[in-house]
Order: C-alpha cells, then sequence, then structure tokens
C-alpha cells in the first residue's frame, strides 16, 4: 500500500472515530450513561494529600505551630 493511500485511510478513520464520539454524546438517552461522563466542578479546599494547594497550606500552618524550623 502507497504511503499516500495509508495516510488518507488513517485520517479517514480518525475524523469517523471522532464524529462519531461527537454524535453519540449528542444522542445519550437520558438516564443512562454514555461512555463521554459530564465534567463537574468541584468548588472548595483540597483534601487530598497529594495536592499542591493542600500541600502549601499543611506547611503553613505546621510552620505557624511549631511543628517544622521554619
Amino acid at each position: 500500500m502507497k504511503p499516500i493511500r495509508r495516510i488518507g485511510i488513517l485520517s479517514l478513520a480518525a475524523l469517523l472515530a471522532i464524529a462519531t464520539l461527537e454524535l453519540g454524546a449528542s444522542l445519550g438517552v437520558p438516564g443512562i450513561p454514555g461512555f463521554i461522563s459530564k465534567a463537574e466542578a468541584r468548588m472548595g479546599r483540597p483534601l487530598s494529600p497529594v495536592s499542591v494547594a493542600g500541600a502549601g497550606r499543611r506547611t503553613v500552618r505546621r510552620c505557624a505551630a511549631g511543628a517544622y524550623n521554619c
């Protein structure tokens, strides 16, 4: 198979995959979850130990309490 034909087939397959995902998201059945879930933002203070903001808050709190030599 020639390289140009292979690139054309791959780009057509990628375009078809993207179109299918977009069409599936817009034709979703209410009450039945699809492959792509709706994004929801959570506001507030992060509580996970790996978050940068949470680590910064803990460091400030521990420095103020005297646990660290800051």
